[in-house]
C-alpha cells in the first residue's frame, strides 16, 4: 500500500507543479499559454518557471501531512526532487 501512496503523491506533486507553472505564465505574461511556454523556453527561463510553479507543492505537502497521509507527502517530496534535478538539466 505504501508504494501506491508514494506513486499517487508523486503524480500529485508533478501535476501541482505543472498547474503552478501554467498559473504563473498566465498571470505574469500577456501571452496565451502555448506562446508563453515557447517564449519562455526560447529565452532559457523554463527551468526557473518550473521552480516557481513547484511552490504550490508546499501547500499540497502540508495538506497531506495534516490529513496523516505521510506516504503521499513523501511522494510529493520525491516529485520536488525530480523536478529540481530536471531544472538543472534544462
Amino acid at each position: 500500500m505504501s508504494k501506491k501512496d508514494i506513486i499517487i503523491g508523486f503524480i500529485i506533486g508533478i501535476l501541482t507543479s505543472i498547474l503552478g507553472s501554467l498559473l504563473f505564465i498566465k498571470t505574469f505574461t500577456s501571452l496565451d499559454l502555448s506562446t508563453g511556454i515557447q517564449t519562455i523556453k526560447q529565452q532559457g527561463y523554463l527551468g526557473k518557471v518550473i521552480t516557481i510553479g513547484t511552490t504550490l507543492d508546499l501547500a499540497v505537502f502540508l495538506i497531506l501531512l495534516n490529513r496523516n497521509k505521510e506516504m503521499m507527502a513523501r511522494g510529493v517530496i520525491l516529485a520536488v526532487i525530480v523536478l529540481a534535478i530536471s531544472t538543472l538539466i534544462i
